[in-house]
């Protein structure tokens, strides 16, 4: 699992406490952490902050890279051409004008949606990328 450093302060405040199958696999995973100013990961087991550059790190891991929040490490693997599938859980709730997921000006992501399924009041979409 991949996160930025507020994504991992959230999440470092929500798992360690729970007790339930879905946290034991989120507390047990081992954790990349994104961020020049985090030091301190011991509040969350298995967590480490990326000694050097994101880029480098996330093309030498041997496993699956799953990205959760942080949309900062999202473009910043987008714009290296590093991601292969997007899966956005969305939720029909408007906060006001929010970061935009695809910003204006960058180069257009040609994505073909895999699935799209319900999940409680969220719809969970994967995309991937289509063939040119």
């Amino acid at each position: 699992m991949l996160l930025g450093r507020t994504t991992r302060q959230l999440f470092s405040r929500l798992w360690p406490g729970r007790d339930d199958a879905f946290s034991a696999r989120m507390n047990a995973v081992p954790k990349l952490v994104a961020s020049r100013r985090l030091t301190d990961t011991s509040a969350w087991a298995n967590s480490k902050v990326i000694d050097g550059d994101l880029i480098d790190v996330v093309k030498r891991e041997r496993r699956d890279v799953i990205i959760t929040g942080s949309l900062s490490v999202v473009r910043a693997l987008m714009a290296d051409d590093l991601i292969d599938e997007y899966r956005l859980l969305t939720f029909p709730t408007i906060l006001g004008s929010g970061r935009r997921f695809f910003s204006v000006g960058e180069p257009p992501a040609y994505l073909e949606c895999l699935s799209a399924e319900p999940v409680g009041a969220a719809v969970l979409a994967r995309y991937g990328r289509a063939a040119r």
